[in-house]
């Protein structure tokens, strides 16, 4: 099942991610780590959605893309739900699944304690978890967005 959304600001695709990480705060328990696999053109909202996505998560540091450093990891400050970490993993610049196998990656998402995003998730797509949650970006325009979560 997928569900649609369109958005015709970066507020308004920020707000949307915003309430997708309240939704999964709101999960009671869990097996492994919730992961998130964003997939979409350059510029297309995923790091837009994944500051949003921060804000509902309530980390205070700043999101911004980690294409040369590959991940950030953030803690989670609130002592109040299962989570301790948001793991944010750009694989623009992968060129195959083992360099991310060789960040751990396995046992991040192993750890039922992180949220994992990935942007450009479609390029690792082999090594992604089953139950991910897929995010695909398109543009309409040049001012909406066409989100699409499944």
């Amino acid at each position: 099942m997928s569900t649609t959304f369109l958005t015709t600001s970066f507020r308004q695709t920020q707000k949307l991610g915003e309430k997708m990480a309240k939704d999964i705060l709101k999960e009671k328990t869990r097996i492994r780590a919730k992961v998130l696999g964003l997939v979409g053109d350059l510029g297309g909202g995923k790091t837009t959605f994944l500051q949003g996505f921060a804000k509902g998560l309530e980390t205070d540091e700043r999101i911004l893309s980690p294409t040369f450093v590959i991940m950030k990891r953030y803690e989670i400050q609130d002592t109040r739900y299962k989570i301790q970490n948001f793991y944010h993993l750009d694989c623009y610049r992968i060129a195959s699944s083992k360099e991310l196998l060789g960040l751990d990656f396995k046992k991040i998402i192993a750890d039922p304690k992180n949220i994992v995003a990935v942007e450009w998730a479609d390029r690792v797509k082999k090594i992604m978890p089953k139950n991910t949650i897929w995010i695909n970006f398109q543009f309409i325009n040049a001012k909406t967005r066409q989100i699409v979560i499944q």
